[in-house]
């Protein structure tokens, strides 16, 4: 097994760097063009007509006629579209979808979010195999009054060993165990101050909205060395003589192992007197100071860190499993969390439309703990993974919603709704669909404009 080290910078908190948010237009631009590739290619194995195969969204911009098919580039570079012959009902010749088969319905509805799977699956793999794994520390961030986290004590700062029985350095298996265990009595051990807490806590079975089933928020960061890129004037880092280079080692003892152990550290003794050990020129120093009592945009003492990750490389062998297992547990949360949301566990405001994913695209390529092509990848993987999810669920507009009716149809021993009726529900449903949108796109602008963060709203509980 290789070890290879990658640096990356620990940026300002949560800035939302216009650049950045543009990468979410080639993202999902090229997510949704292959989506529709794969209707496109159904259609054609089927003998379907298709009419028009866009990039983009209308207005039309650029278009050649190749055979029976227009091939167009539109306006709107986020998406694209299939128009097939038939799709509206009203023809029944032999090119029309509204002749063939069940089964080649289904395989042409279905083929979109197959090819996001497909997408998804091979992302994930040459992530597993060009950048490896590296482990992460769990931490408690907040702790609301009155929650099982509080009863069972809880603290900011607290670092997870282990729950129920399981070494914990993911905060997705995190997650899935807290789900596992709701309303159950669990051993947790944290550590604390470099010691050992054992504790027990009840996840609560219908927590909250937005709270939670043990009433934290959680924040994860990869096993790394901490070194301090730049020290701005006038910061504290300056005052108390840090310089470019230094290794961070220590608080108080307590070994630095990530970034958040640095800054959960002095936000959870603001005020008070603490040394600062940290390795200079291959001597070690220390540095006695007063954390401060506000935390501002630059971190506690506003100087800027690189973070030097160690990532263990997959064995050959091993990457299939490993992408499997990671592929179908992210399935698995997807599908908990649109349970959370239904339930009111997940407030609405924590969805997002084209303008908050720009957001959340800029705010994790600017905290990401990762380089970018592997951030990149990382959001291209969920967000494949998201509109093949997504596009099967059984509402109308979506693929799910028509493939409904066409299990309908089987259900009926062949007999179909009428296309005039099946048009109306997802006629309704699109409106229905597009008026949440667009009440979403409210949000978004709001938060954006109230200088809101998406990575704030958005936490592991």
């Amino acid at each position: 097994m290789t070890c290879s080290r990658v640096a990356y910078l620990i940026n300002r908190e949560h800035t939302v760097t216009f650049l950045y948010a543009l990468w979410i237009v080639p993202i999902l631009g090229l997510l949704i063009f292959l989506h529709e590739l794969g209707h496109f290619v159904m259609a054609r194995r089927a003998g379907v007509r298709v009419e028009e195969f866009g990039f983009g969204l209308p207005p039309r911009i650029w278009g050649v006629k190749r055979g029976d098919t227009i091939y167009s580039i539109n306006l709107l570079p986020i998406g694209g579209f299939v128009r097939v012959h038939g799709e509206d009902g009203r023809s029944f010749a032999d090119d029309s979808m509204q002749t063939k088969t069940a089964w080649q319905r289904t395989k042409f509805l279905a083929a979109g979010s197959i090819m996001n799977f497909i997408t998804a699956f091979i992302v994930l793999a040459l992530i597993v195999s060009f950048q490896g794994e590296s482990k992460e520390n769990v931490y408690v961030v907040d702790v609301q009054a009155d929650s099982p986290a509080a009863a069972a004590g809880w603290q900011s700062g607290d670092r997870f060993v282990s729950f129920a029985g399981e070494s914990i350095d993911d905060p997705g298996l995190m997650q899935d165990l807290t789900a596992e265990q709701a309303g159950e009595v669990t051993d947790v051990v944290l550590e604390r101050n470099g010691e050992l807490v054992e504790t027990t806590v009840t996840p609560r079975e219908n927590p909250p909205a937005g709270e939670g089933r043990t009433g934290i928020t959680m924040n994860a960061a990869p096993l790394a060395t901490v070194k301090v890129e730049d020290v701005p004037a006038g910061t504290l880092a300056e005052e108390i003589g840090l310089q470019e280079g230094d290794e961070l080692r220590s608080l108080d003892g307590e070994l630095i192992t990530d970034y958040l152990s640095y800054r959960l550290y002095l936000e959870s003794n603001t005020g008070e007197e603490v040394t600062l050990e940290i390795e200079r020129d291959g001597e070690l120093v220390t540095i006695p100071f007063q954390a401060p009592t506000e935390i501002g945009e630059g971190g506690p003492l506003g100087a800027s860190f690189v973070q030097n990750v160690d990532f263990d490389g997959v064995p050959v062998t091993e990457i299939p499993g490993k992408t499997v297992s990671t592929f179908f547990s992210t399935i698995g949360r997807m599908a908990d969390g649109l349970v959370s949301l239904i339930t009111g566990e997940t407030p609405l405001d924590e969805l997002a439309g084209p303008i908050g994913m720009g957001q959340l695209t800029s705010e994790v390529i600017s905290e990401s703990a990762l380089p970018l092509w592997v951030t990149l990848a990382n959001l291209t993987f969920i967000l494949s993974l998201n509109l093949g999810f997504l596009n099967l669920l059984p509402l109308p507009a979506l693929d799910g919603g028509r493939l409904l009716f066409v299990l309908i149809e089987v259900l009926r021993g062949g007999r179909r709704v009428s296309p005039e009726k099946e048009g109306v529900v997802h006629f309704v449903g699109l409106v229905v669909l597009l008026t949440v949108m667009l009440g979403i796109a409210f949000v978004d602008v709001d938060r954006i404009i109230s200088g809101g963060s998406f990575l704030q709203m958005i936490v592991v509980r």
